[in-house]
């Protein structure tokens, strides 16, 4: 278990930064892996299917073919915080305390954190770790790098920190960066950027305006990618760490009440849902650009993971007695589309890797692949044991079976 924030942070700084010293130590004459995380927030795989049959998505088709993939079983009831700190930790929402948005009537936040996550367990062994615009990682924790917050993060205009966009220099309520000096680095060489993406628009604000509204959001969208693609090639470039997960979060929110649903699906409204179908399938054409910048900075002694939480689907008519079906995102946006069924098999995330020994063009059946299986994996990478607590196994089958790393 690790300490938590609350009680003390300073003590868990110096606790945390005396390790990474001794693990450094120890560590320097082994050179370390290099690994990249991405996370997507809610990919759909039947979305980006077409797209990649239809060549719409060449970076990710570069993956596929240099790697393996399949679908991620992901939580029950999945959404970002309760299902990022499972793959954190490798272990149940219930065990590692952050069960959804919100825990106990409060936001979730890394305070709450009840087993050790990745980062913490990489950084105690000397391994440089970066991670930028994670879900629930705010407040920023000590790493043996940096760590930038994602969603989450309270800020101006966005006191209780769900679903909100606050800008770097508008977060409130504790730390959005560690290194503290980093901020101001970041601030002059990447910009003002938001932190997550932004709140989708309220049925109030779409009546009438719907065309207009739309547009005008998914443009502001634009932007916060822009953004995001700014920071993580900055970050890449001039602070290059052995591990980075980065994470950008616009394609869940797009699907939420944008999905391409048809008129006889639940909750269809033509004044919505025929002025762009196209916009959830872009969100995806947009983030395989993101993924492109993100290769420039990847080698073939890189692994690079991709990764999302979960999946999402239309509304279901014979749900209509779950709370949830119908009700709007925060009460306040039509929604049409979700992903907290409480059977997580019927929203999978997805899955692809690539790197030294991965094998290509290889598909994972089934679930042969979950959450719990992401730390496992990366710590056997570096030859760390995944500690007793976690569920998760590491994904050998996805290694040439000569490969060493995946019999360390």
């Amino acid at each position: 278990m690790i300490p938590r924030l609350g009680t003390s942070s300073v003590l868990v700084c110096s606790f945390l930064l005396s390790l990474f010293a001794s693990g450094q130590t120890q560590n320097m004459s082994k050179p370390k892996p290099h690994v990249i995380v991405i996370g997507v927030n809610g990919m759909e795989l039947d979305v980006i299917r077409p797209l990649l049959l239809k060549g719409q998505m060449p970076n990710l088709a570069k993956v596929i073919k240099n790697g393996a993939y399949g679908k991620l079983r992901t939580v029950g009831s999945p959404n970002c915080p309760r299902v990022y700190t499972t793959m954190f930790t490798s272990t149940k929402p219930e065990e590692h305390g952050v069960t959804g948005f919100l825990v106990g009537g409060i936001t979730a936040n890394t305070n709450m954190l009840k087993e050790e996550p990745i980062w913490s367990a990489l950084s105690k062994n000397g391994v440089t770790v970066g991670m930028a615009t994670v879900p629930a990682t705010f407040p920023v924790m000590p790493v043996n790098g940096y760590m930038i917050s994602g969603m989450l993060t309270r800020g101006k205009n966005c006191e209780d920190g769900v679903l909100c966009a606050p800008k770097l220099s508008e977060v409130e309520g504790g730390e959005p960066v560690y290194p503290s000096s980093m901020k101001a680095e970041l601030l002059k060489n990447v910009g003002d950027f938001y932190i997550d993406c932004e709140r989708m628009p309220s049925a109030e604000q779409l009546k009438g305006h719907e065309a207009e509204v739309i547009d005008t959001w998914l443009k502001k969208v634009d932007v916060i990618r822009e953004q995001q693609t700014k920071l993580f090639d900055y970050l890449l470039k001039s602070h290059p760490t052995d591990f980075t997960w980065m994470v950008q979060s616009c394609e869940d929110r797009t699907g939420h009440w944008l999905y391409p649903i048809a008129p006889y699906n639940v909750g269809y409204n033509p004044k919505i849902n025929s002025v762009r179908p196209d916009a959830f399938p872009d969100q995806y054409i947009g983030f395989d650009k993101v993924l492109g910048t993100i290769l420039q900075s990847v080698d073939e002694k890189t692994y690079v993971f991709i990764v999302s939480d979960h999946g999402i689907k239309p509304l279901r008519e014979f749900e209509e007695t779950d709370p949830h079906a119908h009700m709007d995102h925060e009460k306040t946006t039509p929604v049409i589309a979700k992903h907290d069924f409480v059977d997580g098999d019927d929203v999978p995330g997805s899955l692809f890797v690539m790197g030294p020994g991965i094998k290509h063009n290889f598909r994972l059946m089934g679930f042969e692949a979950s959450v719990y299986d992401i730390a496992p994996t990366i710590l056997r990478l570096y030859g760390i044991p995944q500690a007793e607590q976690m569920r998760g196994h590491v994904l050998t089958e996805i290694f040439e079976g000569a490969n060493s790393v995946a019999e360390k």
